[in-house]
C-alpha cells in the first residue's frame, strides 16, 4: 500500500511540474508584425512568447517591462525561435517599421507573388489599413508600354492575409504620425463593384459578332474596350478611333449603381455585373457614351476561330481550283499564302470595278459575310488587293461544279463588314475551271 500512495505522489509531482513549465516556460521570442497600442506594444518590438494555442488560433506573449501576459493573433507576430534568431528576423522589417498604408483602390488585390499576373490572395477595399512588412523585388506594372512608378511591397492585411501589393494604390503613413488612420475601416462592401471592377469590359458589339458568328477583326482588337483600372490605377478607353487613359483617386458612388472615377473623365453606370455605360467627357467638355459587355468567351480565342474560318474558305478555293478562266474576263489563279495572279481583266478595268493602275497579281482575303437572306446563293466574300492599288475590289462567289461565279459588289451594300443585299444590275461572271 506505501508503495502505492509513493506511486501517486510522484505521478502528482511531475503532473505539477509539467503544467507549471508549461505556464512559465519560454517557447522562445518573435517580432510584433501589427501594433497593439493598448498594451504599449508597436511593430518590431521583440516580445517573450510563453504558449501556442492551436484551437483558439494564438500565442501567449509577455509584454516587456511587465509581468503581464496577453493573447494575440498568431498571424500578428512571428514564429517563434532563439532571441538572437529574432532580432536578425526583426532587421528584415526595419526599414517600414511603423510603415502602414491606406488603400486608395477600391478592389486592389493582394497577390501571391510579386507579379501582376500572380494568383489574387485577398482584395482590398478602399481606405482600408494594412501593414508594409518589407519591400521586394518583382516584375514591372506596366500602363501601356510605360513602366508605372512604385515598389512591390510585403504587406499584411487586419484579417492576417499575407500577400504583395503595388505601392501605386497605397498611401503610406507612419502611425506615430498618424496614428488615428491606423483604424479598421468597417463599411459595407459594394459586391456589385467588386464585380464589375474585376472584369474586362468589351464594345457591345462584340456581342452581336460573336452570337451572328460574323466576326469582322476590323472592328473587334483585342486591346479594344474598357479598363477599370483595378490592377494599375490607371483607367483606359480604348477604340476603334480613341484612345484615352487616365489615373484616378478611387471611385465615389454618386447615386444608386452610378460611379464616378475621381480625379479622371469616365464614370460608370452598372446596368447588371455584364453590362456598364461609360460617359466621358473630352478635353473640349463634349461628352460621349459607350456600351460595354463582359464575356464569358476569351476574345484571343474568337480572333483565332475567325482567322481559322477564313483559312479554311481559302483552302477550298486553292483545292477546287487553283487556276480558272474566262473568255472575256481572263485568267484567275489562286496561290499559297493569299496571293493570286489575274491576267486580261481589262474589260473589267474599263468597266471601274478594278482600279487603274493595277497588277496581274495582288493578295486575297476573305473578310466579309453574306446575309442569311443571300447564304443560298452565295458562299461568301472575296475581297481582291491588287498591286499598284489601294483600294479593295471585292465580290460575291459560288463554287459550282465546273468553276466558280463572281459577282460584283462594293462596301455600300454592307452593314458591319456584311453584304445585306445584292447590287443594282450586277455584272455575274462564270470563270471555269482549268483542265
Amino acid at each position: 500500500m506505501k508503495a502505492v500512495h509513493f506511486f501517486i505522489l510522484v505521478v502528482a509531482l511531475v503532473l505539477c511540474c509539467f503544467c507549471l513549465s508549461s505556464c512559465s516556460g519560454l517557447m522562445g521570442h518573435s517580432v510584433v508584425l501589427w501594433s497593439i497600442p493598448e498594451y504599449n506594444l508597436q511593430d518590431g518590438d521583440i516580445v517573450p512568447v510563453y504558449i501556442e494555442s492551436s484551437i483558439s488560433q494564438v500565442y501567449v506573449i509577455g509584454v516587456p517591462g511587465t509581468k503581464e501576459k496577453i493573447e494575440v493573433p498568431l498571424w500578428q507576430i512571428t514564429n517563434p525561435e532563439s532571441k538572437a534568431k529574432t532580432k536578425k528576423t526583426a532587421s528584415t522589417y526595419e526599414e517600414y517599421k511603423h510603415q502602414y498604408a491606406k488603400v486608395v483602390l477600391d478592389g486592389l488585390p493582394m497577390r501571391s507573388d510579386p507579379v501582376n499576373t500572380a494568383r489574387q490572395v485577398y482584395r482590398l477595399r478602399k481606405d482600408e489599413i494594412i501593414k508594409v512588412l518589407y519591400k521586394g523585388e518583382g516584375a514591372a506594372v506596366m500602363a501601356g508600354s510605360k513602366a508605372m512608378e512604385g515598389d512591390w511591397l510585403r504587406v499584411l492585411a487586419s484579417d492576417g492575409t499575407y500577400g504583395w501589393c503595388f505601392s501605386y494604390n497605397l498611401r503610406l503613413f507612419d502611425e506615430r504620425e498618424e496614428g488615428s488612420q491606423n483604424q479598421e475601416i468597417v463599411e459595407e462592401v459594394d459586391e456589385l463593384l467588386t464585380k464589375v471592377l474585376a472584369k474586362r469590359w468589351y464594345p457591345e458589339s462584340y456581342s452581336t459578332m460573336i452570337k451572328r458568328k460574323n466576326i469582322n477583326l476590323n472592328e473587334m482588337k483585342r486591346e479594344y474596350g474598357f479598363d477599370t483600372g483595378s490592377e494599375s490605377g490607371l483607367t483606359s478607353l480604348v477604340l476603334k478611333d480613341l484612345s484615352v487613359s487616365y489615373p484616378f483617386e478611387g471611385i465615389t458612388n454618386t447615386s444608386k449603381n452610378v460611379y464616378k472615377f475621381n480625379e479622371s473623365p469616365f464614370t460608370m453606370t452598372v446596368r447588371n455585373e455584364n453590362f456598364i455605360i461609360i460617359q466621358y467627357t473630352n478635353e473640349t467638355g463634349k461628352p460621349s457614351s459607350f456600351n460595354f459587355i463582359s464575356l464569358s468567351t476569351s476574345v484571343d480565342s474568337v480572333i483565332q476561330e475567325e482567322l481559322e474560318r477564313r483559312d479554311i474558305l481559302y483552302e477550298s478555293i486553292l483545292s477546287f481550283g487553283p487556276d480558272f478562266s474566262s473568255s472575256n474576263y481572263g485568267n484567275l489563279s489562286f496561290q499559297p499564302d493569299n496571293l493570286f495572279t489575274w491576267n486580261g481583266f481589262k474589260l473589267l478595268v474599263d468597266s471601274g470595278l478594278i482600279p487603274r493602275g493595277s497588277a496581274n497579281e495582288g493578295s486575297v482575303e476573305l473578310q466579309y459575310f453574306v446575309d442569311s437572306a443571300l447564304s443560298f446563293q452565295f458562299d461568301g466574300v472575296i475581297s481582291f488587293k491588287f498591286s499598284g492599288s489601294s483600294e479593295e475590289t471585292l465580290f460575291l462567289y459560288k463554287l459550282e461544279e465546273a468553276g466558280i461565279r463572281l459577282e460584283n459588289t462594293n462596301t455600300s451594300h454592307m452593314k458591319n463588314g456584311v453584304v445585306i443585299e445584292r447590287t443594282q444590275n450586277p455584272l455575274v461572271m462564270f470563270f471555269a475551271k482549268a483542265e
